[in-house]
């Protein structure tokens, strides 16, 4: 009997404990943020993960009564600025970037610092934005057969945002498709990359439309084809690359919020609703349609299984061609 009071009494303070970690994890997450909160752009200003931060920079600011402090960190390929973010114990400090080229970093390079499955969790998926294929005003193509027929004539120079990028490996498979040469070379962003064709630096540049289509409005760039498996609203003159001889290509950049691993599971939560709350602004999803990006939105648990499928899928274009860099 004296056993069976202890059993009982035992089993209810259990009980009585767990009932409370609810209140707990609610008042984690109406606590969280408790000073400024970091973004870091793991690449130069100007291309599409920074257009995306410093639009959502004020609104997500106001909605977490803190500070909001949007920091580029460019360097490896947007490797810099993840490891920075993966490492940090602050549960303040977070990563918005191109999800796809986070999903490729792995494959890519085999001594990364940290385990982008492991150190780093999705909070929210924000937009997505086709690449589009533009060249320098000068080049004599006006679609993607002329440009193949030109590469096998003349030299090309092939701006990529960084070695292993998304970009990089778009160019690629579009150069395997439709059998186009031409020589890859590398910058630390996509802004760069973008300026030094736009210079006729390099002749040819696969990139974000929501900050490449500035540039072709303005006629400082040509665009010759878009990477989605539709034509574009803005561009509807313009086809897919899949149309011109890339049968079922398709390739963009995502950008996506990210958090350490350590970030609390409330937290996560209340941030992850909070961005997607932002995003979905009639007149924030309205500029950025303008500008060629679609407000593509996806929580924790979509965004895991998102990232993993990439991780996957660009393996597999990794090993065909043999890209490993220290």
């Amino acid at each position: 009997m004296r056993f069976q009071r202890r059993h009982l009494a035992l089993a209810g303070a259990a009980a009585a404990v767990l009932s409370t970690l609810p209140t707990i994890a609610m008042a984690q997450a109406a606590a969280w943020p408790t000073k400024p909160v970091r973004l870091v752009v793991p690449y130069t200003p100007g291309g599409s993960s920074d257009i995306i931060a410093r639009a959502i920079g004020p609104l997500l600011s106001e909605a977490l009564k803190q500070p909001v402090i949007i920091e580029n960190k460019a360097g490896a390929s947007g490797n810099m600025g993840a490891d920075q973010v993966a490492k940090s114990t602050d549960d303040h400090t977070l990563l918005l970037c191109d999800v796809t080229a986070l999903a490729i970093s792995p494959s890519v390079y085999p001594k990364l610092p940290f385990n982008p499955s492991k150190d780093l969790k999705g909070v929210a998926m924000l937009a997505y934005s086709p690449h589009m294929l533009v060249v320098h005003p000068s080049v004599q193509a006006n679609n993607l057969k002329e440009l193949v027929a030109l590469s096998k004539t003349s030299k090309i120079d092939f701006a990529v945002t960084a070695m292993g990028s998304a970009p990089h490996l778009a160019g690629l498979a579009v150069a395997g498709a439709t059998g186009a040469t031409w020589e890859y070379i590398p910058y630390k962003g996509g802004s760069q990359a973008v300026t030094d064709t736009i210079a006729g630096q390099t002749q040819v540049l696969m990139n974000g439309m929501l900050a490449t289509l500035p540039f072709v409005q303005s006629g400082k760039l040509k665009v010759l084809g878009v990477s989605k498996a539709t034509r574009v609203p803005l561009l509807p003159n313009v086809p897919t690359l899949a149309e011109q001889g890339a049968p079922g290509f398709e390739s963009g950049t995502w950008q996506g919020v990210l958090a350490p691993a350590s970030l609390p599971a409330a937290a996560q939560a209340k941030l992850s609703a909070e961005l997607i709350r932002i995003i979905r602004m009639p007149d924030l999803r309205a500029r950025l349609a303008s500008q060629g990006a679609e407000v593509f939105t996806m929580n924790p648990t979509e965004f895991s299984t998102f990232f993993e499928k990439e991780r996957k899928n660009w393996s597999t274009v990794v090993t065909k061609n043999n890209i490993k860099l220290d």
